[in-house]
């Protein structure tokens, strides 16, 4: 008996309003989402995005893309996996450090 590995379903989320999103066919460079109607063959979608990245792109070939929320034709476009990670408690302990370092005495 040999064995196998469980393989887990990709899941796919909206960069913009983080709606998981169902594709029944092969996601095109001109599709959009269902819930907010913005671009999905986008960078901030792909798995490659990386604002500290060069270029935001960890393909270091990759083209320079000047708008990160437009579609595009990038060939290194791969839909980034997972549930997307909620920064907003790790804002919101920025901006109060912030605040704290420069309020007024």
């Amino acid at each position: 008996m040999s064995w196998i590995p469980k393989v887990e379903a990709k899941r796919h989320f909206c960069h913009k309003c983080k709606n998981e999103l169902i594709f029944e066919v092969k996601l095109q460079r001109a599709d959009t989402c269902p819930h907010c109607g913005v671009d999905l063959h986008c960078c901030r979608n792909c798995e490659n995005w990386d604002p500290a990245a060069h270029n935001q792109c960890k393909e270091h070939i990759a083209e320079y893309i000047p708008d990160r929320e437009r579609a595009n034709y990038c060939t290194f476009f791969t839909f980034k996996n997972g549930v997307p990670e909620d920064n907003s408690k790790r804002i919101a302990d920025s901006r109060s450090k912030l605040d704290n370092l420069f309020k007024k005495k």
